[in-house]
């Protein structure tokens, strides 16, 4: 049996030290093909991560790397791309003043290692004059990858103030991307909800949203074939349809997906347990039904009178938008 890559989102990792690995290259070409501009919402530790280490992977040239998977030999190995890749996903923003310092920290590190002189010292100016270097030192446009976009902000949403100021900062970083777009080759970004351009991406009006596309509903995640195909060898100790009412609950408009993380440690646990949801459910999101808990209960209770006497056992059906459809007795 191959090694179960619980955590590891490093593709040359997972290639290299003996996983398990879902081939998702056919989504990066389908990307090159489809447009320049993309933005991807899933919740953590659904694999975005995984999916942008892939991208980066692709698109500097590794085609080794590839050996036996679908883009080996669906792909044009012969242009490689400057990357930038930024991710917010470890640690936690508590000011604009921590944003700005991370993210001069990923711009003075990437013109480090490419050995490129930056001069300007405003934010946003610094950005666009990496990807201006970057794309003359190398003579091709640049590719620019960030994962959890958002993070910044939902680490301070109990915190409207600081929350503010860390959306006007990277409103003010992204925006350059606008600006930079005759350097930029393809831009990729994924979080875990979905602001308005208007508040956050100011003018990235070309971003096209994939996350309800049916075409991209397995980008993250397994799929049944999945299961039963790349993990074969696991799954025949388990019931399928018990894994299936268990993890098989998220869809996207498209093909149903299991969750990786619960499905690596059922495998690794021989338990069945709510992994995801005890490890990656959106904190943000439960704070603020927190918040409004008195208003949420009285709605609840007032639309549950109508459907039938309080003392009457029934049986509904919710649908919980984007995750998975659960049923509650009430």
């Amino acid at each position: 049996m191959k090694k179960l890559p619980i955590g590891i989102q490093n593709l040359k990792e997972i290639l290299t030290e003996g996983y398990y690995y879902v081939d998702k290259t056919p989504f990066v070409k389908k990307l090159q093909e489809k447009g320049k501009y993309f933005f991807l919402s899933r919740p953590r530790r659904f694999g975005k991560s995984l999916f942008l280490d892939t991208l980066k992977e692709a698109f500097s040239g590794n085609r080794e790397l590839f050996k036996g998977l679908y883009l080996y030999n669906n792909w044009d190995w012969d242009k490689k791309y400057p990357v930038i890749h930024i991710s917010f996903g470890s640690g936690v923003v508590d000011n604009k003043d921590k944003l700005i310092k991370i993210i001069n920290s990923f711009i003075n590190k990437i013109a480090l290692e490419e050995n490129i002189k930056l001069t300007e010292e405003v934010l946003s100016l610094r950005f666009k004059e990496l990807i201006e270097k970057l794309s003359e030192k190398h003579n091709q446009k640049v590719v620019v990858l960030i994962d959890e976009y958002d993070k910044p902000i939902l680490d301070r949403i109990e915190e409207p103030d600081i929350a503010k100021e860390n959306r006007e900062v990277l409103k003010d970083f992204y925006s350059v991307l606008k600006d930079a777009d005759p350097y930029l080759h393809l831009v990729f970004l994924t979080g875990v909800s979905r602001f308005s351009k208007v508040s956050i991406f100011s003018g990235l009006n070309q971003l096209m949203d994939i996350t309800l596309l049916p075409e991209f509903a397995t980008v993250c995640g397994y799929t049944q074939t999945d299961l039963e195909t790349v993990f074969e060898d696991r799954i025949k100790d388990f019931d399928k349809e018990e894994v299936k009412i268990w993890y098989n609950g998220y869809n996207w408009l498209g093909e149903p997906v299991y969750n990786p993380f619960d499905i690596l440690l059922l495998f690794a646990n021989k338990m069945f347990r709510p992994y995801w949801f005890e490890t990656g459910t959106p904190t943000f999101l439960i704070k603020l039904l927190i918040n409004k808990k008195d208003r949420s209960k009285d709605h609840i209770h007032t639309n549950l009178s109508k459907l039938g006497s309080k003392n009457e056992p029934k049986q509904y059906t919710f649908r919980v938008p984007i995750l998975r459809r659960r049923t509650i007795r009430v």
